[in-house]
């Protein structure tokens, strides 16, 4: 009886353990390649070991409504997606159904809100993709929403996860003094001038320096690219350019170090594969405000002929009109 009682024990641990590894994920919005890239790391076999147990089950294809780049990839991804053996669905409430977590993936940042409250009704953990909204006030809404939901969520670029610049952050260099990185930062009239693609080189930048960044100047170089640069608490400094391709450098008080490189989407899927396995995101709350504070500020400067704008001043702004 002992033995039965002890074999019948295990497989109720092996069972347990088994359920909380298998997780339904779905996806709203196909007008990104990030869709293409998760699913088919989720859905081929062998699964890597970092993924294992979780599957890409479901999409609502609807992204942006208006942004003619994004409206034209969703019948060419829906496909692709559908053979990798995805049900596509006629709505989100239809996904919720079906799914335990969610990757928010439409492009357009702007609609995020409305997509992720039914999530937070339904209580699915969301992943939200870049940009994590189409303004600032929109940013803090999500983030006020999550909390008072009591649901878990969390925005970030790929570019976060970088080896190199995951390095710096973990003390590679020693306390950053100085960081410089450059991406694209093609623009998106219905945004502000850095959330579209700018966020890509601003989000290594934040994770080479940490927050705490007070203010921002916005000029351009000779060639006629932006430039942003940062000062931070202790005087730090660093600056986002525009640019070709990925990268940076990092200075620090015990060396330097490359940053800002592009490794593929698979480490931000990993990331979010474990934010969904714990509920424990990689990136807190505030240190996503700041990034879209830093780049909204930007916008500011650059509205002021390149005045210094601080960070400070941009979110209370923001927060005054997020929560009136």
């Amino acid at each position: 009886m002992i033995r039965t009682f002890i074999t019948l024990t295990l497989a109720l641990l092996a069972s347990t353990v088994a359920s909380a590894q298998n997780i339904r994920a779905g996806i709203i919005g196909l007008d990104t390649s990030h869709v293409l890239s998760f699913t088919k790391t989720l859905n081929t076999d062998p699964q890597k070991p970092e993924v294992m147990g979780v599957r890409m089950v479901a999409a609502y294809p609807q992204g942006s409504k208006d942004i003619e780049g994004s409206v034209k990839r969703v019948p060419e991804y829906t496909e692709k997606v559908k053979a990798m053996g995805v049900e596509i669905v006629p709505s989100i409430d239809a996904l919720l159904e079906k799914v335990d977590v969610v990757f928010l993936e439409t492009n357009d940042g702007r609609p995020h809100l409305e997509q992720l409250l039914p999530c937070l009704k339904a209580g699915k953990p969301v992943f939200i993709d870049k940009p994590i909204a189409g303004t600032l006030v929109d940013a803090i809404k999500i983030f006020d929403e999550a909390k008072k939901a009591g649901v878990p969520v969390f925005s970030s670029s790929s570019l976060r996860f970088g080896k190199n610049t995951l390095a710096v952050r973990a003390g590679s260099v020693g306390t950053v003094k100085k960081a410089d990185t450059f991406s694209p930062a093609s623009l998106e009239a219905t945004h502000p001038d850095l959330f579209w693609y700018g966020i890509h080189g601003v989000e290594s930048l934040f994770t080479a320096m940490g927050t705490g960044c007070i203010s921002v100047k916005r000029s351009t170089t000779p060639e006629g690219k932006i430039t942003v640069t940062g000062i931070w608490e202790g005087g730090r400094t660093g600056t986002f350019t525009e640019g070709k391709g990925y990268g940076g450098k990092a200075i620090g008080d015990k060396g330097e170090s490359p940053i800002g490189s592009y490794d593929g989407y698979d480490p931000l899927l990993f990331a979010a594969v474990h934010f969904f396995r714990t509920g424990q995101s990689p990136v807190t709350p505030e240190e996503t405000l700041e990034i879209y504070a830093f780049m909204e500020a930007a916008d500011e400067s650059k509205r002021q002929g390149g005045a210094e704008v601080t960070l400070k001043s941009v979110m209370d702004k923001a927060v005054a009109e997020a929560r009136k």
